[in-house]
């Protein structure tokens, strides 16, 4: 579906709360933008939909994050910034 179908004024919303509530229920996945004199002010989506795009937002910074620590372990390893399995095995073996 042209997403420009799905650009409505509020006074559609007002006027068509049920009808809206109704078609994401049955499966309706576009959200609706919603303007006010003309400029966007809002997107409704399905619950959801909106469910989705967190967990997916989840998995990306969850992604992000592990590629930034792997960025940083690459430069450890590079300023040989390194411990031998030897020794790290023997520190944990040291009694404080």
């Amino acid at each position: 579906m042209d997403i420009t179908e799905q650009i409505k004024p509020i006074s559609f919303l007002k006027a068509n709360t049920t009808e809206i509530v109704k078609n994401f229920d049955n499966g309706q996945e576009e959200p609706i933008i919603i303007t006010q004199n003309g400029e966007a002010k809002m997107v409704v989506i399905s619950i959801k939909a909106y469910q989705s795009q967190l967990q997916e937002l989840r998995r990306v910074n969850e992604q992000m994050a592990f590629m930034k620590l792997m960025a940083m372990s690459a430069k450890e390893i590079a300023e040989g910034k390194v411990v031998s399995e030897e020794d790290f095995l023997g520190s944990l073996d040291k009694d404080d």
